[in-house]
């Protein structure tokens, strides 16, 4: 109960909040978008003022697609190892947009783009994407007043409202969208924000994510961004962010500089990056106990090849490390089961004095040295393991499109085999049910059918709850099951031979 407790608690969506007064409204969706534009994909190019055009860079990593309306990005795909192409550009609105209604010139040089407008108020904007073959680019906005009793605009970068992902995820994309900081002075902190106005000045970056991408922007230290502001359009829109400079400038050139990560949540990618953007990873309320199982998950997978097999090991070790707890609990449920008789003739000779039943139950369990909750305690000390292990493989990036064997292609979606009716059938959730259903009549030690119905009805529950889960997670769940039921085995055939030999 306390599981089911703990699983509805942590795995149902957040009612969305309503939008603050305070809240900015994002400048891409100010304006509608013209007609579908014109495509520019190689080569030196200049579009015409007036005319606006599409750029499309095609990385190594990525491939995106730029609008000269507001300089900014239109969609932006990732290429991930299963060939899938995941846009993190949520909806219609662009990106990173500046003066959204403005149309721009723009040079390219390679994976350097140039945007360049000329106000009528008499300032100049050019601004520069300077993007990599990987996850992270950088950005510059330079404004330089052409009259000098120009105040030059105010400048915020915008992303949201919310992050793309695949088709699988979209369901509950929104209720996963978070907007989130990481503090620049130690002691260094994680802060989740929530739609309203916060100062930025004390954030080493500001980012949007869901649970396997990561939009993250990180400022200079002479930038002078000033203001993180969290949104929310609507009650069904995710969160989105808006980093804001304070009042216009009087200066007669302003440069605004960052860089910005567009990419997945694995944990080699953002640590190679030296920016603690690993941070963002999701590693649930025992977050120490997830990063190392997943450090550990990412050794043997370099021995093994395979994150299927991995799993199955690092089930293996957490099994044998939390071994002698579990011992200690067989144990206690084997000595409980002995008891039975004697707790059946008690709860018959006492059933109309419920008050004197418990006593002659202590009794015996003091003299016959029986702890009836030592079968308990020892699993609730593994539960933080287990809960951190849990959390961890339904989070992982790095299980997005890896294959097991046969018929599990992908550990991070359902281990579907075929549909009846429009029904997924999903054979892991089956066969763990099944092994959970074994378990649970090797352990039953009570005598009461309503506690015997409900502890049979426990698989059926668990395999509704794992029946859309990741394969990657029911594959631990699994495993750790198997493992239980052979160590129960074990543990009972020697109580019974010592049993027969006295």
């Amino acid at each position: 109960m306390l599981f089911l407790m703990v699983w509805w608690m942590y795995f149902q969506p957040p009612q969305p909040r309503n939008l603050p007064a305070t809240a900015p409204v994002p400048q891409s969706s100010m304006q509608a978008l013209a007609a579908k534009p014109q495509a520019i994909t190689s080569g030196p190019e200049r579009a015409a003022q007036g005319e606006e055009k599409e750029i499309v860079v095609d990385a190594q990593r990525y491939k995106a697609v730029f609008t000269t309306r507001g300089a900014a990005i239109k969609h932006w795909y990732l290429k991930e190892s299963n060939g899938i192409l995941t846009d993190l550009v949520l909806g219609d609105a662009t990106q990173l947009s500046t003066f959204p209604g403005s149309i721009y010139t723009v040079e390219r040089n390679g994976l350097k783009l140039t945007f360049t407008h000329v106000s009528p108020q008499g300032w100049r904007i050019a601004k520069t994407y300077d993007l990599s073959n990987e996850y992270l680019h950088a950005l510059s906005i330079n404004i330089t007043s052409l009259k000098s009793a120009t105040l030059q605009p105010a400048i915020q970068v915008d992303w949201g409202p919310g992050l793309g992902t695949d088709a699988k995820e979209q369901k509950e994309n929104a209720s996963l969208t978070r907007a989130l900081g990481y503090t620049l002075e130690k002691p260094h902190e994680l802060k989740k924000f929530k739609p309203g106005e916060y100062t930025a000045k004390d954030l080493k970056w500001a980012a949007i994510d869901n649970r396997y991408f990561l939009a993250a922007f990180v400022p200079s230290k002479k930038m002078p961004f000033d203001t993180l502001a969290v949104y929310q359009e609507s009650k069904k829109q995710p969160y989105g962010l808006t980093l804001a400079a304070g009042k216009p400038s009087n200066a007669l050139s302003q440069e605004y500089t960052l860089q910005f990560y567009l990419g997945p949540k694995g944990l080699g990618h953002l640590k190679a990056l030296n920016l603690d953007l690993e941070e963002a990873i999701d590693f649930g309320f025992f977050g120490f106990l997830g990063k190392i199982a997943l450090n550990v998950l990412l050794f043997f997978h370099g021995i093994t090849g395979n994150y299927g097999w991995s799993i199955i090991i690092l089930t293996l070790i957490i099994q044998m490390l939390v071994l002698p707890l579990t011992l200690k609990s067989f144990k206690a449920s084997a000595a409980m089961k002995t008891l039975q008789p004697h707790i059946r003739v008690l709860q018959e000779k006492y059933k109309a004095d419920p008050k004197r039943l418990n006593v002659e139950m202590m009794n015996l369990y003091r003299t016959q040295k029986v702890n009836p909750l030592g079968g308990c305690l020892p699993m609730l000390l593994q539960l933080p393991i287990f809960w951190a292990l849990f959390t961890t493989l339904r989070n992982a990036f790095e299980l997005r499109g890896a294959p097991w064997m046969l018929w599990i292609k992908d550990l991070s979606a359902p281990d579907t085999l075929f549909h009846i009716s429009g029904l997924p059938v999903n054979i892991l959730p089956l066969i763990m049910g099944g092994g959970m259903f074994l378990q649970q009549q090797m352990m039953s030690v009570s005598t009461d059918p309503t506690q015997q119905k409900m502890m049979y009805l426990m698989p059926v529950m668990f395999t509704f709850m794992f029946w859309g889960f990741p394969s990657g997670l029911v594959i631990y769940w699994l495993t750790n099951s198997v493992v239980t039921i052979i160590e129960q085995y074990v543990i009972m055939r020697r109580q019974e031979t010592a049993d027969k030999a006295s």
